[in-house]
Parts: structure tokens; C-alpha cells; sequence
């Protein structure tokens, strides 16, 4: 399905590469990497039950900073690349470039950007970036006086790492201060030791996302994808039950607004601040009829909208996150296929509350083909088994000319998945595929 185009300045150079994670999107992240003709040898820092056909897997601590250097230094690893965010914002990414070692992802200080909703927005007001007007608070009382004042509907974020749970659109007051004094008794741990509270902006919400150097910014695909657990997007809000690229509402005019007005000042208030960024920048976007607002920014690539993007892209990977790692990123380009992706996440029964875990699914053989591909996330291998070893469990993964075209090979392979404990939503891309019945 992919067609690798080669930067003439990697020919001779051969890469050993580890890649920190274990989920959905570091699995196709290493799908990606391993089709490059760049790559020498692949190692997972855990990796899952499906990423063992495309590398070594480690099974030391991720939090065990010294080693992982160790290891690089031992096995002449010329490039690490972190997948999740909590390693960032906890600084492995300087302490490995402290070591000479080339690292995908930012600082920590950086990684405040996803670490904390309170500093990015302090920084989209210093830099006139367009957002939601907010209040920050360290106790529930002033919280619940300013949603006493706001009213609703009104949005409740824990400020720091929440795994994409720590928010609540408030359609209520009762609803908003359940939500404040969620956060502030403790549910989120230390992520809701502080709370920012927003107004609810009205419009379309997608994603962007940019490879970044420190001040180079270079677009990478757009997603859209579905939060909430249940059918029509109802429930709690999880990690993200599905995707599909590209975005219908982000044409290329917009997207244009979104580096212009968003990104690119966010890159220079850093760069300013002592703090460049080089990475992934993931923005979570509104999108209405006054342009695009940002609701909140990740350093990583999302999950699952990695798998969608990694679906996409013609381009070899490699030499873009070395690019990002070592300042060169204004001499590449990405090349995308016209394609859609769209990726529905199977579940395990309880999630997003307590998963049931431990199951055995069936089913998978076969399902990987040119237009489809069964990305692992909470998997683990099991005398030659796939058991269900988390919430979110696999990432069914599909293209196709139309998003409907792709939902239908997705849903397709979802179907032939032998798992009684397992559930998906029944939508995903609705929203695109109602444009395309509009539309066509």
C-alpha cells in the first residue's frame, strides 16, 4: 500500500531506533518505522502483543531514566522516539539529549503544553492565540463561585495528565461542581490538584497535527475523532473510541489559519521563552464560522489518531522524526495519500470504568491486508494467544477511497474479531460520512 520516498541523505545511513510505549499508536508507529529502508534494528520499550514480528522488546522500567541511556549508549541507538506523554512531561527527553543521545519528543519544559492546561493557556493570552476564555483554581470554592457566575454549559478540566478522562462538558450547574469536586478530591490524582474551568465554544472540533523542530512547523495530517464511549456520542468521555483522516471541516485554507494563527505563535512564545519545542504538536481544535480556536494542545501523537495518519502517509518516517530530533526539519516534506482512514477501537467490557481483562481474541488471522490493519494496544501474547490486557484492546484500522468506503472495511474486520468481552461504537465517522451523502 505505501510507497516509500527516500531523502537522498539517508542512503548511507543505517539507523538503530528505539521507540518508547506500549498502546495503539506506538504500534503503528513501529508498522511505520520498520517498512523504512533506513532502519537497522528496531527496540520497544515495552511495546504489545503485536508489535513482536517488528522488533526487539525490552522489559525494563520506562521510568528508569538511567538505563534506557544506558541501553541507547550499549546499543549504539541512533534515535529514540517516546510515544506517550507521561515520560515527556516527566523529562526523558532531556535527559537523554543530556547523554548526546538524538530523541524524538520535547523537553519537559516544553511538555507543559499537554502537562498543563493552566500554562498553555497563559501562553495563548501572552501570544494572542484564539482559545476559550477561562478561570484557574486551586480550591473547589472559587471554582464553584465562577461556574456560579459563567453558568452553563460550561467545561471542567483537570490541569494536569488525566489520560484524555480529566474533562467534563458541564450541561448543568449540579454537573459542573460534581466535576470540580471530582477533580479536587482526588479521581484524577495529582492531574486535579488544579482545575481550569472554560467556556463551552460551539462549532466543529478536529485535530492538527506538526512536526516541529524548535521553529520549524511542517503540517501532518488532520483527524477527527470520537471521545465519548457510547453510540451517537453519548457517555463518558474515553481515551478515544475511534478516528478517521482526513478532516472534512480543516480544507486547506483553514488549515492555513490554524499554522498561522495558532501554531506558529505558539512556537515562537516558546522559543522566546527559553523553551523551544521539537516533537509532535497535536491541536485539538474548534472549528466555526469566526475561524479556528484551539482547545487544548498534546505533545504527542494522539491515540488513536496515529494509526489513521500512519495509514496515510507515503512518506518514510524516519527521516522526518530524525529531522525533528536533530534541527533539520525545514529541508522535508510529507507526502499523503488521497485516501481516507478510519480506525474503530475495540474495548474491553467496562471501560472507560473497570475493564475486564485476561480474555483470549480470536479471529485476527488474516485480517492485515493492503487496506486494513489490526493496530494492538492493551494486548500481551499468551501461549501463542492475544489476551485482552487493558481498556482500550485493538485498533481495527482500515482506507479507502470515501469514509464510508473505509468505515465498511473496518466494520467488515471488527466483525470477524472472536472476542465475548470486547465492545466497539457503531459510528465512528459519522459526521464525515453524513458531509459525503450530503455532499455526493
Amino acid at each position: 500500500m505505501v510507497s516509500m520516498k527516500l531523502d537522498n541523505r539517508f542512503k548511507r545511513q543505517a539507523l538503530n531506533i528505539l521507540l518508547i510505549g506500549s498502546g495503539g499508536r506506538e504500534h503503528a508507529l513501529a508498522w511505520k518505522i520498520s517498512q523504512s529502508p533506513l532502519l537497522t534494528k528496531l527496540y520497544m520499550l515495552p511495546g504489545n502483543g503485536g508489535t513482536y514480528p517488528l522488533g526487539e522488546r525490552l522489559v525494563f522500567e520506562i521510568e528508569d531514566h538511567e538505563q534506557i541511556s544506558d541501553f541507547c549508549k550499549a546499543q549504539a541507538i541512533d534515535l529514540v522516539v517516546i510515544g506517550p506523554e507521561a515520560p515527556l512531561v516527566d523529562g526523558l527527553a532531556d535527559d537523554l539529549r543530556s547523554q548526546g543521545i538524538a530523541t524524538f519528543g520535547p523537553s519537559a519544559a516544553a511538555a507543559r503544553l499537554e502537562g498543563s492546561k493552566h500554562f498553555t493557556k497563559k501562553l495563548c493570552s501572552k501570544m494572542d492565540i484564539p482559545t476559550a476564555a477561562y478561570g484557574h483554581f486551586t480550591n473547589p470554592a472559587n471554582a464553584h463561585a465562577y461556574v456560579q457566575r459563567q453558568g452553563t454549559p460550561i467545561v471542567i478540566k483537570a490541569d494536569g495528565l488525566a489520560a484524555g478522562k480529566g474533562v467534563t462538558i458541564a450541561q448543568t450547574p449540579d454537573e459542573a461542581l460534581a466535576a470540580i469536586d471530582n477533580c479536587f478530591n482526588g479521581n484524577f490524582g495529582d492531574a486535579g490538584a488544579e482545575v481550569v474551568v472554560e467556556e463551552f465554544m460551539t462549532g466543529e472540533e478536529a485535530s492538527m497535527f506538526f512536526l516541529c523542530d524548535g521553529t520549524t512547523a511542517l503540517p501532518f495530517g488532520t483527524a477527527q475523532d470520537h471521545k465519548a464511549v457510547g453510540d451517537g456520542d453519548t457517555g463518558p468521555n474515553t481515551g478515544g473510541m475511534g478516528a478517521y483522516s482526513p478532516a472534512p471541516v480543516l480544507d486547506a485554507a483553514m488549515q492555513q489559519r490554524v499554522l498561522q494563527e495558532i501554531v506558529e505563535p505558539t512556537l515562537r512564545g516558546m522559543e522566546a521563552a527559553g523553551t523551544p519545542f521539537s516533537g509532535v504538536l497535536y491541536a485539538g481544535l474548534i472549528i466555526s464560522d469566526s475561524g479556528p480556536k484551539l482547545i487544548e494542545y498534546n505533545v504527542r501523537f494522539g491515540d488513536p489518531e496515529c494509526q489513521v495518519l500512519m495509514m496515510r502517509l507515503e512518506s518514510d518516517l524516519v527521516p522526518l522524526l530524525h529531522a525533528c530530533a536533530t534541527g533539520d526539519l525545514a529541508n522535508h516534506s510529507a507526502e499523503w495519500s488521497n485516501d481516507a482512514a478510519l480506525t474503530v477501537v475495540m474495548a474491553a467490557k467496562g471501560y472507560p470504568g473497570k475493564a475486564t481483562t485476561g480474555g483470549f481474541i480470536g479471529g485476527l488471522a488474516g485480517l492485515n491486508s493492503a487496506d486494513t490493519h489490526v493496530f494492538h494496544a492493551g494486548t500481551a501474547m499468551q501461549e501463542g494467544m492475544t489476551i485482552a490486557t487493558g481498556g482500550r484492546v485493538l485498533n481495527i484500522t482500515a482506507t479507502g477511497s470515501s469514509v464510508s468506503e473505509a468505515q465498511a472495511r473496518a466494520y467488515a474486520a471488527v466483525d470477524k474479531v472472536e472476542w465475548p468481552d470486547g465492545f466497539c461504537r457503531r459510528d465512528i465517522g459519522w459526521r464525515a460520512i453524513e458531509r459525503e451523502k450530503t455532499d455526493g
